[in-house]
C-alpha cells in the first residue's frame, strides 16, 4: 500500500484568513479530521483540485477510475473506520455517476460527504456544458444536500454537512459548489457544527418504555433478539453482548449487523432473512417476545408481513422514528441511541437461561446442517462450492479478515459462512443490492483499516461492472485481496430462473474474459484454481502476500444458495432445497 506521511490537523476552529472558495474547502476538510478522500477531476471541480495539489502533504487523494468507484471506496472507508467518507466529482456526468452510491449509502446509513463542482452561478439553468441539476436529482437519495453559489457560504455549509452526515442515523450528504464560488475570495473562519435548528438526530429515551421492555423480556418464555447495523453504528457491541448473556436470549442478525457479536458466541444463532439460517427464520414465528435492535424490518428479513411474528410482542429499539411502525407494529417502541437504551435496560433484566428454547434452535440447526451446510462446506462431489472457498479463507485468515462482498450468490454464501471475531468485519451492499460495489469498497476498507486483512469476494458478473478499479489498486499499491467466484452465470438471477421460471436462463449466461491475464496487466499477482486439491495452497499464498493478489476460483455452475424464503412467502416457508 502506498505510504504517505499525512500531517494531522487537530484544530476544531480555523482562524480568520483571506482565501478562495477552493482553498476554503481544503481547510474545512482538515478541520473535520479528513485525511483520505476519493474522486475524479473535471472542469467544474478543477479549482478545488488545484488547491488539493497544494495540500497533498495533509490530504491523501485517491484517483479512482470512475466516479462510482470513488463513492463506493468512500463507503468502504466509512463502514470499516466509523468515520465520514469523502469523495469528489465534477459536474454533469461526474456528479450523476455518484447517484448509485448515494442511493446505496442512504439506504444502508453510511456517512458520506460528497462534493461536486457545478457550472458558474450565472449559467445555472441555461443547459450549459456538463450542467445537471444534481441537487434535484440527488434529493431523494441523500440525507441532505445543498448548492453553494457564494464562497462565503462554504464554511457553514461544510460544517453542517459533516454534522448531518455523521449524527443520529448516518447518511450521505451532497454539496454542489458553483465554479465562481470556488474562485471567489472571502474572509474565512471555521467552526464545527454542533446542532441544526429543527433537526434532532437522537430522540430522547423514554424511561417508561425501557421499563416496559424489561418487563416483557423478564416475563418471556421464548424471547428472541434480531439485531441490525444500528448496533455497529451506535457502537453498542458490548451492550448487546451483555444483554444477550444476562437474559440468555438467542440472538440473530441481519446482513448489515453481522460481526457485532462474534460468530462463535454460543447465543449467536445466525442470520435472518431470505437466505438466512433455518432456525432463526422458523422460530421468528414461534417466539413470544421479538426484540428488534437497530434494524428496520426490511422485506428481505420479514417476508410476508401478514404472517411475520404475529404471535409475538414486538420491542423495537430504534434511533430513527420514521422506522418505528413503518413495516411492523411495535408494542413497545424504544426510541434513542441503542447503546444508551441497552445500558438503561441491562440492570432491569433478570438472569435467565431459556434452555428448552435454545434446544429448539439447536434442533433446527441440525436439520439445516444435514440438508445444506454440510453440502456447502464439505462437498462430496467434484465441483467446488462457494462455501468451501469461504471456509478456506476463514482458516487462512484466522477468522480475522474484513470480508467485502459484491451482490449475488457469493454475497449470501459469504454472509452465511464467514467467521468474524472483530466488529465492522462484514462490508456489503444491503438495502440497494449494488453490483459493482465490492471491488472499490474493498479499496476503501483497506485504507480505512490498513492494519487488517481485507478480502473482496466477488462474482464474475459484478466484478466486471467496476473491474477498472484494478487501476486504482495498481496506482496506490493498496494490498487488497480479490477472490472472484466464477460460475459463468449471473448466479442469483439464474437461481431464480431455475426455481421459478422453468430454467429459462434468459440473459444470465456469462462469456467471461481471462481474468488472470487482466489482473496481471495491472501488475497484480494472479492465479486461477479449477481443482479442489489446489484451493488451500492458493488461498494461503493470497493471504500471505504483502501486495494485492487476485484469485479466480471456478465453482459449480448451477450450485444454489439455500435455505431460501421465496419472495413474498412467510419466514416459516423456508426451502432447504
Amino acid at each position: 500500500m502506498e505510504t504517505k506521511t499525512i500531517k494531522k490537523h487537530t484544530s476544531k476552529s480555523v482562524p480568520h484568513m483571506r482565501v478562495t472558495g477552493a482553498e476554503a474547502v481544503m481547510h474545512c476538510l482538515l478541520a473535520e479530521g479528513v485525511n483520505t478522500l476519493y474522486g475524479y477531476p473535471g472542469g467544474a471541480i478543477m479549482p478545488v483540485y488545484d488547491e488539493l495539489y497544494k495540500f497533498q502533504d495533509r490530504l491523501h487523494h485517491v484517483l479512482t477510475r470512475h466516479e462510482q468507484g470513488a463513492i463506493h471506496a468512500a463507503q468502504g472507508f466509512a463502514r470499516v473506520s466509523g468515520k465520514v467518507g469523502v469523495c469528489m466529482a465534477t459536474s454533469g456526468p461526474g456528479a450523476t455517476n455518484l447517484v448509485t452510491g448515494l442511493a446505496d449509502a442512504q439506504i444502508d446509513s453510511t456517512p458520506l460527504v460528497c462534493i461536486t463542482g457545478q457550472v458558474p452561478r450565472h449559467l445555472l439553468g441555461s443547459d450549459a456544458f456538463q450542467e445537471t441539476d444534481i441537487v434535484g436529482i440527488s434529493m431523494p437519495v441523500t440525507k441532505w444536500n445543498y448548492q453553494i453559489t457564494k464562497a462565503s457560504e462554504i464554511p457553514e455549509i461544510m460544517a453542517k454537512a459533516f454534522y448531518i452526515a455523521r449524527s443520529g442515523r448516518p447518511g450521505p450528504v451532497l454539496i454542489d459548489i458553483t465554479k465562481n464560488a470556488q474562485f471567489e475570495e472571502f474572509d474565512f473562519e471555521y467552526s464545527t457544527c454542533t446542532g441544526v435548528r429543527s433537526y434532532k438526530p437522537v430522540p430522547g429515551i423514554d424511561s417508561r418504555q425501557i421499563v416496559a421492555a424489561a418487563e416483557a423480556i423478564n416475563n418471556a418464555k421464548r424471547p428472541f433478539i434480531v439485531w441490525g447495523q444500528g448496533i455497529l453504528l451506535g457502537k453498542a457491541e458490548a451492550e448487546l453482548k451483555a444483554v444477550v448473556e444476562k437474559a440468555g436470549i438467542p440472538a440473530a442478525w441481519t446482513i448489515l449487523g453481522a460481526s457485532a457479536l462474534p460468530s462463535d458466541h454460543p447465543l449467536n444463532v445466525g442470520m435472518v432473512g431470505m437466505h438466512g439460517n433455518y432456525a432463526p427464520n422458523m422460530l421468528t414465528n414461534e417466539c413470544d417476545v421479538l426484540i428488534a435492535l437497530g434494524m428496520r424490518f426490511d422485506d428481505r428479513v420479514t417476508g410476508d408481513l401478514n404472517t411475520y411474528a404475529k404471535q409475538a410482542k414486538v420491542l423495537h429499539f430504534e434511533i430513527d422514528p420514521a422506522e418505528v411502525d413503518k413495516n411492523v407494529k411495535a408494542d413497545v417502541p424504544v426510541l434513542g441511541n441503542v447503546k444508551d437504551s441497552l445500558s438503561m435496560l441491562l440492570p432491569l433484566l433478570e438472569e435467565k437461561k431459556h434452555e428448552a428454547w435454545h434446544d429448539r434452535f439447536k434442533a433446527h440447526y441440525a436439520t439445516e446442517f444435514e440438508a445444506v451446510i454440510d453440502h456447502d462446506l464439505n462437498p462430496q462431489k467434484e465441483g467446488m462450492t462457494m462455501g468451501e472457498v469461504i471456509k478456506g479463507i476463514n482458516k487462512a485468515a484466522h477468522n480475522k479478515a474484513v470480508m467485502v462482498t459484491d451482490v449475488g450468490q457469493h454475497q449470501m454464501i459469504t454472509c452465511r459462512y464467514a467467521k468474524f471475531e472483530e466488529s465492522h468485519s462484514n462490508i456489503t451492499s444491503g438495502g440497494l443490492g449494488t453490483m459493482g460495489f465490492g471491488l472499490p469498497a474493498a479499496i476503501g476498507a483497506k485504507m480505512g483499516a490498513p492494519e487488517r486483512e481485507v478480502v473482496a469476494v466477488i462474482g464474475d458478473g459484478g466484478y466486471q461492472m467496476t473491474i477498472q478499479e484494478l487501476g486504482t489498486i495498481h496506482q496506490t499499491g493498496v494490498p487488497v485481496k480479490i477472490v472472484v467466484l466464477n460460475n459463468g452465470f449471473l448466479g442469483m438471477v439464474r437461481q431464480w430462473q431455475q426455481l421459478f421460471f422453468d430454467k429459462r436462463y434468459a440473459s444470465t449466461t456469462m462469456v467471461n474474459p481471462d481474468f488472470v491475464t487482466i489482473a496481471k496487466g495491472y501488475h497484480i499477482p494472479a492465479e486461477k484454481v479449477s481443482k479442489r486439491e489446489d484451493l488451500e495452497g492458493a488461498i494461503e499464498r493470497m493471504i500471505k502476500s504483502e501486495t494485492a493478489y487476485f484469485l479466480e476460483v471456478e465453482v459449480e455452475k448451477e450450485d444454489n444458495v439455500f435455505p431460501m424464503i421465496p419472495s413474498g412467502a412467510s419466514v416459516s416457508e423456508v426451502r432447504l432445497k
